[in-house]
């Protein structure tokens, strides 16, 4: 298996190749490199231990990434208030969230990295497995980063380096284009970016002044990395269940088997069959031909099935791997053998409530970033208006416990007098306070203070 993982890491991570071409570390331990490289192979369904002969996989990792996505990004309203050239290129990037959120989740993170493209700003989603961080600042925030760029041309592989850094009094974004063959992983001979159509427009080098924070966001999959506790990258949804998943393959393994072996045959001598020997048509699974002094032996094979322990094993299985990523029991699970009492059943949403949760604190904070990247860009280009703006954010809140119940007793207090309808208004709705102004029947009150 270890030696699997290592063929994947030497297609993904090259950090000596990288540190070649640019003279700079990459600032990710070789433990992280095996497990971003192992994430992305189980989420592309080629985990080491699957063996088409002997381990089948259930494909787990994708469907827990595909469900967490799904409840992340339920019913997302997300948009940038003041200005609509901004709203506009951003709302491209919304109706992409659930693929985005999906990979992250899969393979620990993924950063949205904005270019200009035309009149418009496109942005890009940099997978866990094509960015190489090269600096943090002191609260763990990537301050430095090379991104991989690659393109097949027949037999021939170009690829791209596009190394973005905080320097004093700015932001420097450098590019670099390699040569290579198919099957060589290395980056091959350096050549220029004229060489390749879709780079010959690019700068070699970019140095944009008073510059104070990447032009990037980073959505980070908010799991602390037990991997390696020094490093700030996040980690996958099921980071915690890999050893699990693997059981779970196994055990889905011994029931197709079970399945296999315990087909209905019938034993029979050769003398039974036709004169040549052939087995009635279509009939080759269910007839097996014996040799056998017996006259005219003649018997079925029918063993008794043991699917049912075969199949609770496997639900305690999933049961457990559902607990390590922070999943409801019967997300994976056989609904019919969860809990049903009212306390169980509550905490066992509320354990999917927490990580849905952090995972949207975390994508806000990193589309926040990146509409503050494709502001800069818009300003440079001389693109839409300028001005203040906010970024809304709404999020479906059907998993939270309790909320009709909280929001009854926020009501009750701004009754009694005890809490400003503004403050209900903004946690009900998640609005801004321009958005606020709008609801409220009275003028606003400008004493409630900035958005949480």
């Amino acid at each position: 298996m270890l030696d699997k993982i290592r063929q994947v890491i030497s297609r993904l991570f090259k950090k000596k190749d990288i540190k070649d071409a640019t003279g700079i570390d990459v600032a990710a331990s070789e433990e992280m490199s095996r497990a971003i490289a192992l994430w992305t192979a189980m989420y592309e369904d080629k985990a080491p231990w699957v063996d088409n002969d002997k381990v089948k996989s259930m494909n787990l990792p994708a469907t827990i990434a595909n469900e967490i996505a799904r409840l992340v990004t339920l019913e997302m309203k997300s948009e940038v208030v003041g200005n609509e050239f901004l709203n506009e290129q951003y709302q491209r990037v919304i109706e992409d969230m659930r693929e985005v959120t999906e990979y992250a989740a899969g393979k620990g993170g993924l950063i949205f990295k904005p270019y200009v493209d035309g009149d418009r700003i496109a942005v890009d989603y940099v997978q866990a497995d094509l960015f190489f961080p090269t600096k943090y600042d002191s609260s763990g925030n990537i301050t430095g980063c090379i991104f991989v760029d690659r393109k097949k041309k027949g037999s021939v592989i170009y690829s791209r380096l596009e190394q973005h850094e905080l320097a004093e009094g700015g932001y420097r974004i450098t590019n670099r284009a390699y040569k290579n063959t198919v099957g060589d992983d290395s980056l091959g001979n350096r050549i220029p970016l004229t060489a390749v159509e879709e780079w010959k427009d690019l700068s070699t080098e970019v140095f944009i002044p008073d510059i104070e924070k990447p032009l990037y966001g980073y959505f980070k999959i908010p799991i602390t990395n037990n991997i390696d506790t020094r490093s700030p990258l996040g980690c996958s949804v099921y980071s915690r269940a890999v050893n699990l998943i693997k059981e779970a393959d196994k055990q889905y393994s011994r029931i197709l088997w079970e399945y296999e072996g315990s087909e209905l045959a019938i034993n029979a001598a050769a003398d039974l069959f036709k004169a040549n020997g052939e087995l009635p048509e279509g009939k080759d699974r269910l007839y097996v031909k014996i040799d056998t002094d017996q006259e005219d032996f003649f018997k079925e094979w029918s063993p008794q099935i043991r699917d049912q322990s075969l199949f609770n094993g496997l639900n305690r299985l999933l049961q457990r791997i559902e607990f390590a990523c922070g999943l409801a029991y019967g997300t994976l699970s056989d609904m019919q053998t969860v809990a049903k009492t009212a306390t169980e059943i509550k905490a066992s949403k509320q354990r999917t409530y927490s990580t849905v949760s952090d995972i949207q604190k975390s994508l806000e904070h990193a589309l926040t970033d990146l509409v503050d990247a494709m502001n800069v860009w818009a300003r440079l280009y001389g693109l839409g208006s300028s001005g203040e703006y906010e970024v809304s954010f709404e999020w479906d809140d059907s998993l939270a416990m309790d909320m009709d119940t909280e929001y009854n007793l926020m009501l009750r207090e701004v009754s009694a007098g005890i809490l400003k309808p503004e403050y209900y208004l903004k946690r009900r709705y998640g609005v801004t306070d321009e958005q606020l102004r709008e609801m409220m029947p009275e003028p606003f009150d400008d004493g409630v203070g900035d958005d949480e």
